[in-house]
């Protein structure tokens, strides 16, 4: 069977490979249909390694995804062949310390897709528990199923944050988790996002939403546009949705007091914290590492309309093109929030 394998830093390949495809009695072997480039597979398409997690083996990308039920195990009941339907890609184990808690995405054990050594999903068919594969909706497309996996990030900051209806909050990073996370806090109830980011074709895509704020950081203080827009009492909440060392330089300024800063974004290296100003405000910090029981919440929201992630799905490539999709995903062309591979049609 076909995929997209990254034999090493800077090589992916279309070929042959052997991926396990017996269905056990809790599993479903799913048609993909899309899947979405995040940006840790190009991460580790560019580097081979994200911290500890190295690329020592060939290994299939992709875990933003969507398909068809080609198969459901006997024990399955909530899906059936032809289910459309959209896969959460970690995996815990089930009796863990941390599943029994309700926190499985904490299980250190957890087998995520295309987290060395764990093979993707960039390709034709694969098998998963059926516990973590979710219908969708018939007005949702596979397309929004495929960027299920990233709102969902955006929806756990959000329920980290403990959003008060009409709380103010700045977003800071306009790429997909950014835009996923803004989109999260509306949904939340913020009355208002202030979004922040230096490249303003990726702040364009709000233009026509009256409740977001845009800020381009190359040409305007958002410490400045915070303190306006809030009166000199600061923000209720911020999200750090960049990962960039250089966002955390007075970012609790950004904050009222006793407001809340959610960690989001993953740095590349360590980062200095003012503790006194983190104490003189009584500023709470909430950290989101992936999410749990929250794909069902996402998929909701989609249906109903209270979130629209079309505008942000960029480009679409043929599963024929997919090295060109890494390539052109890898150049991070501005324009490009969420490249997606096609391996199916409707």
């Amino acid at each position: 069977m076909q995929a997209l394998v990254l034999e090493q830093a800077e090589k992916i390949t279309l070929r042959d490979i052997d991926m396990p495809l017996a269905v056990g009695p809790r599993d479903v072997k799913i048609k993909i249909h899309t899947v979405g480039i995040c940006g840790s597979d190009v991460h580790y398409f560019k580097h081979g390694k994200i911290g500890p997690f190295a690329v020592e083996a060939p290994m299939v990308l992709g875990h933003e995804a969507s398909g068809v039920v080609a198969e459901v195990g006997e024990d399955v009941t909530h899906l059936k062949v032809g289910d459309r339907v959209c896969m959460e890609p970690g995996v815990p184990q089930f009796d863990s310390p941390a599943t029994m808690r309700g926190l499985y995405n904490l299980d250190p054990a957890v087998r995520f897709w295309a987290t060395p050594p764990i093979h993707g999903c960039l390709t034709p068919y694969v098998v998963h528990p059926a516990t973590f594969t979710f219908k969708l909706p018939d007005n949702v497309s596979f397309g929004e199923g495929a960027i299920v996996e990233p709102l969902a990030i955006g929806l756990q900051a959000a329920k980290k944050a403990a959003i008060k209806p009409g709380d103010v909050a700045v977003v800071i990073g306009a790429g997909t988790i950014g835009a996923m996370t803004a989109l999260a806090a509306l949904a939340g109830g913020c009355s208002r996002v202030i979004l922040a980011d230096l490249v303003p074709e990726k702040l364009a895509l709000f233009v026509d939403n009256a409740a977001v704020s845009t800020v381009d950081v190359r040409q305007a203080s958002l410490a400045d546009t915070v303190r306006e827009a809030t009166d000199g009492w600061g923000a209720d909440i911020v999200f750090e949705a960049s990962g960039s060392m250089r966002a955390y330089d007075h970012i609790v300024d950004l904050l009222c007091p006793n407001g809340c800063l959610v960690l989001v974004g993953m740095p590349p290296d360590k980062v200095p914290f003012d503790i006194v100003a983190i104490q003189a405000k009584e500023v709470r910090i909430e950290s989101v590492f992936r999410y749990a029981n929250i794909f069902p919440r996402a998929i909701a929201l989609l249906a109903s309309g209270k979130i629209d992630v079309k505008p942000f799905i960029s480009r679409t490539f043929g599963f024929a093109d997919g090295v060109r999709a890494f390539e052109e995903a890898a150049q991070g062309h501005p324009r490009d929030v969420k490249i997606q591979i096609e391996l199916a049609g409707d």
